[in-house]
């Protein structure tokens, strides 16, 4: 995910002039330290586990104190191998391409995976970094193959992506027919990828297809967004707008934020289509001018929580945002400086001892306080693995902006 971003004269010599932040480190030390904490912190796991003879791959942290570990299909087993695949790109330290390739290589059966949407996080965060940094031809072939499996949801008649399948489980008891949930924008990318990667123009129509309607139909007046939209199988038509992670339907969850500025700009990247860009911008604004977002832009879990300030900041969600707002930064002619700036804020945020753990502690993950579900009583005020993937994303996407900028 951490592209070559294409700057313009006037986006280069703008951030060349940013400063480093309130904090007393500079800009270069915050990278630094944290490439050289994260390196430590998740070299004891690495360590654990090649003592133990076996290949885990680390999701959180469960209520009794133990670590939990991802099985192949469970929708965040990408993280902790993209993770290793981004220390190496930080390091290039060969060990990190040993281990990234060892985790990642245990999610070969993914690439076929068709009864959930979440193919795109567990494929391109692995295997996708993996190719971006290896040129591995198998790598490049799951890619391909991932995309296939996950092009199996999509919904002529709706012209989406089915996010979840609804004859069993929790999903059952809703009564959707074709839910499709912000969160899916992410898995658009190993669509486009896919694309470039074999030629086959398919993949990235239904990319855009998917962030088209999207577009259309997750969105309120203020451009927060909806967890979850059900649209009728038949004629395409929405049924409901609800959620499922979110305080309320119509309250704005912190992550489906995240998800939707990224998601936003990734198809902008691709395309080049302004409606993109200006949609992830609508999205900042709504972000960070909102009552609720607090001055250190970790924001509470939802926006709409009745009982911020006393309930849980969610730093999953500001990783993701952070990490977008890099990218966006290089795109928006007017407001890039102040894009990387924010982003600048959440990392220095998240680098304090507030949100990151102390060495060997935290069950060796890099953050904590981050949310899963509340809703579902599940993964609360823990470490999870995506929000130490967005929060190494953000460092590597900081690291590459500001040295183009002294270029």
């Amino acid at each position: 995910m951490n592209r070559i971003f294409k700057f313009t004269i006037l986006s280069i010599c703008a951030l060349s002039m940013i400063s480093c932040g309130q904090s007393k480190t500079s800009s270069k030390g915050i990278i630094e330290e944290n490439v050289d904490f994260a390196s430590k912190q998740i070299g004891i796991e690495v360590e654990n586990m090649n003592a133990s003879g076996l290949v885990l791959n680390p999701r959180t942290i469960e209520k009794d104190g133990s670590t939990r570990y991802n099985t192949p299909e469970l929708w965040t087993s990408g993280f902790f191998p993209g993770s290793l695949w981004y220390l190496y790109e930080l390091t290039g330290d060969q060990k990190w391409k040993t281990e990234a390739e060892k985790v990642t290589e245990t999610l070969d059966t993914v690439q076929y995976l068709t009864w959930h949407h979440d193919v795109g996080f567990m494929i391109y965060c692995s295997y996708g970094n993996g190719y971006k940094l290896t040129k591995n031809p198998n790598y490049k072939k799951v890619i391909i193959q991932a995309a296939k499996s996950l092009s199996t949801r999509f919904r002529p008649n709706v012209g989406a992506i089915q996010s979840w399948n609804v004859n069993k489980g929790w999903q059952a008891k809703r009564g959707w027919q074709c839910p499709v949930i912000i969160d899916n924008m992410m898995n658009l990318e190993l669509l486009f990828e896919a694309s470039k990667l074999s030629g086959d123009n398919s993949f990235r129509e239904i990319a855009l297809k998917h962030a088209d309607v999207s577009l259309d139909n997750h969105f309120r007046k203020d451009y927060s967004s909806y967890h979850v939209i059900d649209y009728d199988t038949i004629t395409g038509q929405v049924r409901g707008k609800v959620t499922a992670q979110g305080y309320a339907d119509n309250s704005a969850w912190a992550r489906g934020q995240g998800w939707a500025i990224y998601g936003y700009t990734i198809c902008y990247r691709e395309t080049k289509n302004p409606k993109y860009l200006e949609q992830a911008e609508n999205i900042a604004k709504f972000l960070f001018n909102h009552p609720r977002m607090p001055k250190d832009l970790v924001p509470y879990w939802d926006f709409d929580c009745k009982d911020i300030p006393n309930t849980y900041r969610d730093a999953s969600a500001a990783a993701v945002i952070a990490s977008a707002l890099y990218e966006m930064s290089t795109y928006s002619k007017d407001k890039g400086v102040q894009y990387k700036e924010y982003a600048d804020k959440i990392v220095e945020s998240l680098s304090s001892p507030a949100y990151r753990a102390n060495l060997g502690e935290n069950n060796n993950f890099l953050l904590m306080h981050s949310v899963g579900s509340i809703p579902h009583g599940a993964e609360i005020d823990v470490p999870l693995n995506y929000a130490d993937y967005y929060f190494l994303e953000a460092i590597c996407r900081k690291r590459e902006l500001e040295k183009l900028a002294k270029n």
